[in-house]
């Protein structure tokens, strides 16, 4: 307990899934949370962290909301430290020549364009300060494709390389960017996808199971804390080994 004690950080998606139990081990560990998500469930878990947790209702892919997200953490807290762009959605499944293009955009543009959002004016605040952790949600499918999942595939693979170089551009600033690509998860995102899809997964998964979002925050913990300081740019497979076959 402790390891990000005197830290604030900002969550996006936190009213659920990984976001949600990042938040609050982020709380746990001793930070001062900003919760930030569209659906209103993280004012819930705000009420419930209590002190040091404060609830905004953020959209990420509006430029607007993303710099009042920001301005409420430091307006509130003092400063910005962590940021764990974590916000995103599946989309709907279809194979490319199929896919419609208003599909394609709102998968872009939660899942990239909100990350690059976050970072954009997360850094001004940071530098400030003399640095930070920016931490990215990416996945394995961006290492591996999945079919009909094109927009999802290619928004995570923009997202582990705005992270490199935003990694290579600010480390000499002191501000470190790590992504995290997780496997199944159980999260809300998992309980839209086709059973038979999820089936196959745990199939082929060396360690035969899909992971909670609990393992995931394990791993954001670390990444926001200073134990992790001589890390950035890399991306962290969290996927119990899928990718390795």
């Amino acid at each position: 307990m402790g390891r990000l004690k005197d830290k604030v950080a900002i969550v996006t998606g936190a009213g659920s899934g990984i976001g949600a139990a990042t938040a609050r081990r982020f709380h746990e560990e001793g930070a001062k949370v900003v919760l930030a998500d569209v659906s209103g469930a993280q004012e819930v878990l705000a009420k419930e962290l209590g002190e040091g947790a404060l609830s905004v209702d953020t959209d990420v892919t509006k430029s607007e909301s993303v710099q009042a997200m920001i301005a409420a953490a430091v307006e509130t807290f003092g400063r910005l430290d962590v940021l764990y762009n974590n916000a995103g959605i599946d989309g709907e499944l279809h194979p490319v020549a199929e896919m419609p293009e208003e599909a394609w955009d709102q998968v872009q543009a939660i899942n990239l364009r909100g990350v690059f959002l976050g970072i954009r004016y997360a850094i001004p605040e940071m530098l400030k300060t003399g640095g930070g952790s920016i931490i990215n949600t990416a996945s394995m499918a961006a290492t591996v494709a999945f079919p009909s999942m094109s927009s999802y595939c290619a928004a995570k693979g923009g997202v582990i390389m705005l992270t490199k170089t935003a990694a290579a551009e600010y480390a000499a600033q002191g501000i470190r960017v790590n992504a995290i690509s997780p496997g199944t998860i159980q999260t809300a995102i998992t309980t839209h996808l086709p059973a038979d899809m999820i089936n196959a997964i745990i199939e082929r998964n060396p360690v035969g199971r899909i992971a909670d979002a609990s393992e995931v925050a394990s791993l954001a913990v670390f990444l926001a804390s200073d134990e992790s300081a001589f890390i950035t740019g890399a991306d962290h497979l969290i996927d119990g080994g899928y990718t390795l076959l």
